[in-house]
Formats: C-alpha cells, structure tokens, sequence
C-alpha cells in the first residue's frame, strides 16, 4: 500500500495500524487525532521506508508543542518525536527562530516553522554533541517528525529530574554548572533549562528538548541564559546545594574562562606540531 492509498481510505489510524508502523494502545489511540495528520503519516511513512524503525509502539510523554513515541526496529528502541500542527505555539516558535542566524528565513506558513523547528532541534542535538553535552543522539528528521536515540534501561523511558531527583545533587550540580559552560564556549545556549527539561537515565544526566535552544549571538541570548540559571539555582538550591543565581552564575563564568583557555593552549600545541 503506497502512501496516497494511506492517506485516501479509511481512518489514519486503520491504515497504519495495516502497516503495522503503530501498535495500538490505549493511550496512543487517546493522542492520535491531535498528531497524526496527511503530512504527519507522509513523514512516519518515508522514515519507516528508510528503515530508521520498524514500528512505533506507545507515548512516551505528551506535551504542549509535542509528543514522543517509543519506536522498535529488530529490538532497538528509538524515541520519535512528533511536533503538533494543529496546537503549536507558532508565535513562541518564532521568537527563538528569528535572530538565530543559522534559520534566517521564515515564512509564516504553519507547516513551515513547524518543518524549520523540527530541523532547528535535530542540529541542536548535533551542536550539543559535539560540544560533549549529554544530550539524545540525533538520528534522522523529516517535516514535524524528530528520531533520536531511546534514553531508558530495559526498553523503559528515563524519568525527568523532577520525578527523580538525583541520588546526589551536589555531584549533579557540578555536571550541569560544567555543561552550561560548554554551552557558552560553544555558543549555545538552551533557553528552557530546568529540571523538567534534564533525564534521570540511572543516575546519568541527560538534557532534552533543545528545539528552542538558540546561538549566543540571538537577540535574547542573555535573557534565556540568565532565566536558565535561574532555574537551576532554585533548583539545587531545594535539593540542598548551597548555591543561588549570584553564585552559580560565577561558577559558570569561572568554568567558561577555564574551557577558553584549554581551547588556546590546545590550539598552540597543535601549532607547535606542525612546526616542528
């Protein structure tokens, strides 16, 4: 069955359920009207046939812009990403789009900011990556439909910080302090940080939902660096850290000048070599 068949007979999700891309379940059955869409099965539908997964399972989370899914190929579980079209924030989008000089042109067609957001979080991911920031891989995107790697244990999704506070805090509170720096000397910087936005993979610290995550030359920059400090002060601060915005906005401060100058004297030892 070709895709215009899919999209022509029948309920969207009948014909899936035919294809055996979705397993039905309770809750995805509840989710379903508000993501699967004609272009939202065109998408699932290409990346399926790519092989990037076989079957897509259940919900793992629901949200206001989106929802991730669990999906399986041969036994590797994936997390797949479907931005809404119909209930998106469009205007909210568009804030953290426009002045990131990586997406410089913006039509005001819905399906479009959705299709520039989802691409926006896919290089995100690659950007946080490779600035060594434990975030999901990204694997593949196409129009609102996002595959990264499956952060869980034994085919089970990772709670968020705010189900499952960290066994310690204080160890924690050094990791984030030590990747918010990376996220500066990458010039990056996440925008939405808070404990509701950071994975508890068994006691490894995972950051997620990085589509509104903007370059350090964004208008709002240091808006949504200061409000993420925020955030995380408060937040450490309950978990019994001795810390508050002044001094982990030092901490950082400190940490970035240290990042700066490793990538200096990395850069004359590569000289170096070369001269000799």
């Amino acid at each position: 069955m070709d895709i215009e068949e899919l999209t022509e007979q029948g309920s969207l999700e009948d014909k899936l359920y035919k294809q055996k891309k979705l397993i039905k379940d309770e809750n995805t059955r509840r989710i379903f009207n508000e993501v699967f869409d004609k272009a939202t099965i065109s998408a699932i539908h290409e990346l399926s046939r790519k092989k990037f997964f076989e079957q897509i399972e259940f919900v793992i989370s629901t949200g206001k812009e989106g929802n991730v899914f669990r999906g399986n190929s041969k036994n590797n579980y994936y997390a797949i990403k479907i931005f809404k079209v119909s209930t998106s924030d469009f205007k909210h989008m568009t804030k953290y789009i426009k002045g990131d000089e990586r997406f410089k042109e913006i039509r005001k067609d819905k399906l479009e900011i959705i299709k520039i957001w989802t691409k926006k979080e896919f290089r995100n991911l690659e950007d946080f990556t490779k600035a060594k920031i434990r975030v999901p891989l990204p694997i593949a995107w196409n129009r609102n439909c996002l595959i990264m790697e499956f952060i869980g244990k034994n085919g089970e999704a990772a709670p968020r910080v705010k189900d499952k506070p960290f066994q310690n805090p204080k160890e924690k509170y050094e990791e984030i302090c030590e990747y918010m720096a990376k996220m500066v000397n990458a010039k990056l910087i996440h925008a939405d940080l808070s404990e509701y936005n950071i994975l508890n993979n068994d006691e490894e610290l995972v950051i997620i939902d990085v589509g509104q995550a903007v370059t350090t030359m964004h208008p709002y920059a240091k808006e949504f660096f200061q409000r993420d400090v925020m955030n995380m002060s408060k937040y450490f601060a309950k978990q019994g850290v001795d810390t508050d915005y002044d001094k982990m906005y030092e901490k950082i401060k400190e940490l970035t000048k240290k990042l700066k100058q490793q990538k200096k004297n990395y850069k004359k030892i590569s000289k170096s070599k070369k001269v000799i």
